[in-house]
């Protein structure tokens, strides 16, 4: 049984769903719409626990998961959604024991996505320009993760370049303006084979930025894609989606590292190799 403990960051959530952040510290008071709760009535109590505040209102005493914890956390720079978090980590093939480089940290939400895939054997180097927002990073990774050993922030701008002794890297993220500017340092600093992903709102910017990694002639199998989640309102036989959706909010741009030439972009100069036409894919080959 997992229970509440003192300096935790915990949710309360109502029974509409809305959800009430606050970090428990013994000896003080959640107060709610004229209502309140001592800290010390929450702390002790198992994870999931229904507590009755001060007037009866009854709320649910949830651990927020980390998607409910990066929309509810302070913020410097705009958090990356779950939805967008989740298509990431997984896209960037972000495993534990993965040595992952990532800019900016912004308010830490693709930080801590990062921490949790890579595990205790893996690391995370984040670099931040802005020292405010790296200090409010700081706080929200500690606040949900505790100390992380495995992380290394650093105040700098990462258009600047990527220290060589950060890396070799495993896998590097973006979540920049300008990602196309970090491309050549991103040639350096991925291992061969390993994956680069960048994260933008707009077309302007995914434009420049498949540019810059095909200028590059060491990344291939280059994608870009966007996101879109809707949900669903189920009540017995009344099933229809919801009227709001989580529609667009950035394009993810994903390409491998590999020594140029064969499947991406060769180097300048080089005769490109006669078009043999599409092969079956291994569906069709089975067909």
């Amino acid at each position: 049984m997992r229970l509440l403990q003192n300096g935790e960051r915990l949710h309360l959530v109502d029974k509409k769903g809305r959800q009430y952040a606050l970090t428990l510290k013994a000896g003080e008071t959640f107060q709610y719409s004229g209502e309140t709760i001592l800290h010390d009535d929450l702390i002790g109590k198992p994870d999931g626990s229904l507590v009755t505040l001060s007037r009866g209102k009854r709320m649910l005493a949830l651990l927020p998961t980390l998607g409910d914890y990066v929309l509810k956390m302070p913020r410097g720079a705009q958090v990356i959604y779950p939805k967008d978090l989740a298509m990431i980590t997984v896209w960037a093939d972000v495993y534990p024991g993965a040595r992952v480089f990532e800019a900016g940290t912004g308010s830490g939400a693709l930080t801590m996505a990062l921490l949790r895939a890579v595990g205790t054997r893996g690391s995370v180097v984040s670099y931040e320009a802005r020292e405010d927002f790296a200090r409010t990073a700081m706080k929200n990774i500690e606040r949900y993760l505790g100390p992380v050993p495995n992380f290394t922030p650093r105040t700098r701008n990462v258009y600047e370049g990527i220290d060589p002794a950060d890396g070799p890297f495993d896998r590097l993220v973006l979540d920049l303006p300008e990602p196309w500017q970090v491309v050549p340092h991103a040639a350096q600093a991925l291992r061969s084979g390993g994956v680069y992903l960048s994260y933008v709102p707009t077309v302007p910017q995914i434009m420049q930025t498949v540019e810059a990694l095909e200028r590059a002639h060491v990344f291939t199998m280059i994608e870009t894609f966007e996101t879109l989640l809707r949900t669903w309102n189920i009540q017995g036989r009344s099933v229809r989606p919801d009227h709001r959706m989580v529609a667009h909010s950035g394009f993810i741009t994903v390409a491998r590292k590999v020594e140029p030439g064969l499947l991406g972009p060769g180097p300048v100069g080089a005769e490109a190799e006669p078009d043999e036409g599409d092969a079956p894919d291994d569906e069709e080959a089975a067909a």
